[in-house]
């Protein structure tokens, strides 16, 4: 039985306030989450922050539960979509791990170390939106009547006054440092090669892994701060889920759905470039991008993998490639980018695309499957990263990142330790040593901001 429809919403429009210091003032709070857009473009106009879920859900590894079934029932019957609001008008959020994956094609993939779950989302009935482009905050309410939806938009409301707090300004952390050593990566990397000369994958994404400890004063929320404000991204993201905590600073969209429309958009990210030291090289390097033949060999596979599951959620001829080998640049790297569109089928709901699509195709490889097969027989278990961080709304709209460029936190003691990690896509002529770079370019923001001081940091 779905849960009962907050078949009501009420949008209140409010003076504009930063979404990051409102963020801070419930940072610490269990049950918040937050969606910060940054940049610019259309992807970047809106931010979400919410907190005190009404209900929440997390199933772990051991768990039986069907997530996908039991997503389903959080949101409850569909409901109208507000002409005039914003994208997401109240709904479910929160996260799937990596290894969610193993409930699409069971593969006995292990659970994280610290412990985290394949699936927790809360339902949240207020949340404030937060408009980029025309610099409004809206407060937003929904509820089983008028009355109660405009109680929870004035809760919400109240959220905007709360006093924010400044970032800290020392290090972060002291031994941030590489638990994958630079020669076994290149090693893992040499034997990927291998297999797909030997014609067991076409392409497999394999990551490293950094790991350290929290100074004695600083918290997940010191590092978001930092990211947003030295590299802004588009689907930067937050998760406070009490002893496990979430930072992300992803430039990557997984998967999306129009309310109304129920047109699919998903825009994998395949090849990387750092970003030059003048203006000259960095045109350089990003022209050197969008001419690599593996790079766009690279981002045509990972295409036709997100067509293909997209296919298994959309009426035969929908799916179409709009933009094939764009150039996106952020602050640290350049990125080839291509999109790929659908409509939903009748009948299917955006719960059904993301177990179609589940783990994204971009941080897996080619065929998907065998490629997550060889992931895990080099990686540790995954937990957050390469999963995703996604809003459900009650009235069908969805939106998810790629978790990227992204901090795992654990409670130890009085204090927090941090992982992160990043990857590279392994084709047949892929270099060792090339790859081992493209990962240390990727990390380079993420520990920047958690190993120097906040004015070096931002330097």
């Amino acid at each position: 039985m779905g849960a009962e429809p907050l078949s009501h919403v009420v949008i209140e429009p409010r003076p504009w306030r930063a979404p990051a210091e409102v963020l801070s003032a419930f940072a610490d709070e269990p049950g918040g989450c937050a969606f910060l857009s940054g940049g610019d473009g259309d992807r970047s106009r809106w931010s979400y922050l919410m907190r005190r879920p009404d209900r929440v859900l997390r199933i772990g590894r051991k768990d039986a539960a069907d997530p996908f079934r039991a997503l389903a029932g959080l949101l409850g019957e569909r409901q109208p979509h507000h002409p005039d609001g914003p994208p997401f008008q109240g709904g479910v959020a929160g996260l799937a791990g990596y290894e969610l994956g193993d409930r699409v094609e069971p593969l006995g993939l292990n659970g994280h170390r610290d412990g985290w779950p394949d699936l927790a989302v809360g339902r949240y009935p207020a949340l404030l939106a937060f408009d980029h482009r025309r610099r409004q905050a809206l407060a937003l309410g929904r509820g089983r009547t008028p009355a109660e939806a405009g109680r929870r938009a004035d809760e919400a409301a109240g959220w905007l006054s709360a006093p924010g707090r400044g970032g800290r300004m020392g290090r972060l952390t002291a031994d941030f440092t590489a638990v994958t050593a630079a020669e076994d990566y290149q090693a893992a990397v040499a034997e990927v090669v291998a297999r797909i000369h030997a014609g067991e994958i076409f392409q497999a994404n394999i990551a490293r892994l950094w790991r350290g400890g929290m100074t004695a004063d600083a918290g997940p929320f010191d590092l978001l701060a930092r990211l947003i404000a030295d590299s802004p991204a588009p689907f930067a993201g937050w998760l406070h889920l009490g002893d496990l905590a979430l930072v992300s600073n992803s430039p990557e969209r997984f998967v999306t759905v129009e309310a109304g429309e129920f047109r699919i958009e998903t825009r994998p990210i395949k090849g990387t470039r750092p970003r030059g030291a003048d203006a000259a090289s960095d045109r350089a390097l990003a022209a050197e991008l969008l001419a690599s033949e593996k790079d766009r060999a690279e981002n045509l596979m990972i295409v036709d993998l997100m067509r293909n599951d997209l296919a298994r959620v959309s009426p035969p001829g929908s799916v179409t490639t709009p933009e094939l080998f764009a150039i996106e640049s952020f602050a640290n790297v350049h990125h080839l980018v291509s999109t790929v569109t659908a409509r939903l089928a009748p009948g299917r709901s955006a719960i059904d695309l993301l177990g179609a699509a589940f783990p994204p195709g971009s941080v897996t490889g080619a065929p998907k499957v065998q490629a997550m097969k060889v992931i895990a027989g080099l990686e540790p278990p995954r937990g957050p990263y390469c999963g995703s961080l996604f809003w459900a709304g009650v009235d069908g709209g969805f939106d998810s990142s790629v978790l990227i460029r992204t901090a795992a936190f654990a409670r130890a003691g009085d204090g927090w330790r941090v992982e992160a990690r990043a990857g590279a896509g392994i084709v047949a002529d892929s270099d060792p040593l090339a790859e081992r770079l493209e990962t240390e370019a990727k990390i380079a923001a993420l520990s920047r901001a958690l190993t120097l001081p906040l004015a070096e940091a931002a330097a």
